[in-house]
């Protein structure tokens, strides 16, 4: 990969200051609720379920192959070099020394997605098995929209085709079942396609997984991507969302269904521009 040439001070203290301000305006619901200690069912999971804090969501890096000028405050920070001519630039030498396993990995997975086609038909039943029969307290502090029978026989009126073992391995004992497949963490590469709204949340964690090699707009387009599918997600979940202002989406229902794969569908297509973004990042570096 030729290297870019050089950002001078202006230009990327202005890029870091937007990125800076556009993460602010993601995060700042989510500081201001933990200044009254307050809960939020939908949007806690981006920072709860993905551990980034809103302080290194903001930090911006400007990716593979591009020198800084000084005064950069990267110098000091890890798998950044700093060239005899005083630029600072991502050390991907040692960067890929110590996350080249998991360059690796996100490059197999996420090429393997982009290869398949987007499968809907999944009616987002993936929380509502989460939910099946439990009799403990639900995993979100909001109320059942159909009550625990309701739930329950729209999971039994249903084929459920989970095809992420991060959301099949939170379903109830009676749900697994119930799932027509068996994801597994090893069998990942093998199933993960880019109708299912839980891999299109992820394309967010496998950026962060590429950490400073990722530029932060990418990085925030991930993010941004994977909040506007929690809120499909929740909205199409059993749960009554009501009192976040926002309007179920009744997969129970012909409308809803529509609905549902309508917007899953756009989805599928943001994630397959964000993932091949990251895959360009993953071919940039030498693991």
């Amino acid at each position: 990969m030729t290297a870019a040439p050089a950002l001078d001070a202006a230009t990327w203290q202005s890029l870091a200051a937007t990125h800076g301000e556009r993460a602010d305006a993601f995060t700042a619901g989510r500081r201001e609720r933990r200044s009254r200690q307050q809960k939020h069912a939908i949007e806690d999971f981006l920072f709860e379920y993905y551990p980034v804090t809103p302080a290194a969501l903001r930090r911006w890096h400007p990716g593979v192959g591009v020198a800084l000028e000084p005064p950069a405050p990267h110098a000091g920070w890890r798998w950044y070099r700093t060239s005899d001519d005083g630029t600072v630039r991502l050390d991907v030498d040692a960067f890929v020394v110590d996350r080249g396993e998991a360059v690796r990995f996100v490059h197999a997975l996420l090429t393997a997605t982009l290869s398949r086609p987007a499968a809907t038909g999944c009616f987002g039943l993936h929380e509502w098995a989460m939910v099946y029969r439990e009799t403990d307290e639900h995993r979100h502090p909001l109320p059942l929209r159909l009550g625990p029978a309701g739930t329950d026989a729209v999971v039994e009126a249903h084929k459920i085709r989970c095809t992420h073992f991060d959301a099949y391995r939170f379903f109830t004992p009676d749900a697994v079942e119930r799932n027509t497949l068996r994801p597994t963490r090893s069998s990942m590469t093998a199933m993960e396609q880019p109708g299912c709204l839980h891999a299109g949340m992820d394309v967010y964690k496998w950026a962060t997984k590429l950490g400073p090699a990722v530029p932060g707009t990418l990085l925030l387009d991930c993010f941004e991507l994977a909040r506007d599918i929690r809120t499909l997600d929740m909205q199409a979940s059993p749960y009554d969302v009501t009192t976040y202002g926002l309007d179920p989406v009744s997969i129970e229902t012909p409308e809803g269904k529509a609905e549902y794969v309508a917007r899953q569908r756009v989805f599928a297509e943001r994630g397959n521009l964000l993932r091949a973004r990251l895959v360009d990042v993953c071919e940039a570096l030498p693991a």
